[in-house]
C-alpha cells in the first residue's frame, strides 16, 4: 500500500480527522484526532539495487479521555488491511490528552 492510499483510507475508514505530522495553527480539530508521519524505511536490497522499500510509520490517535471506540476503529482498519501494529499509551500533561501510538511498516 502507498503511503497517499494509506492515508486516504485510514481518514475514510475511522472518519477521524487526520493529518501528516501536525495540524496547522488554528485548524487543529476536537478531540479525538489522528496525526501520522513517516519515521523511515526499511528497504529489502540486494545486488546494488533496492527491491522494495517499506516504510516505518507512525500513527498518533489523541483523545481527551480513553477511547476504546476510537482505537477499536484503528486496529479494526490495521486488521481488515493486514497492517501489524505494536501501540503504546501515554498522557501529555501539558495538553491534557492521552496519545496512543500506532507504529506501522506498510
Amino acid at each position: 500500500m502507498k503511503l497517499i492510499d494509506f492515508a486516504k483510507e485510514l481518514k475514510s475508514e475511522t472518519g477521524l480527522p487526520l493529518a501528516y505530522y501536525e495540524f496547522k495553527p488554528g485548524q487543529q480539530p476536537e478531540l479525538p484526532y489522528l496525526v501520522y508521519l513517516v519515521k523511515g524505511n526499511d528497504p529489502t536490497f540486494a545486488d546494488n539495487k533496492n527491491y522494495a522499500d517499506f516504510q516505518e510509520i507512525d500513527v498518533e490517535l489523541y483523545t481527551d479521555k480513553k477511547d476504546l471506540a476510537s482505537e477499536e476503529l484503528i486496529t479494526g482498519f490495521f486488521d481488515a488491511h493486514e497492517i501489524p501494529f505494536v501501540t503504546y499509551e501515554s498522557w501529555i500533561e501539558s495538553e491534557k490528552m492521552f496519545e496512543v501510538l500506532y507504529q506501522i511498516t506498510i
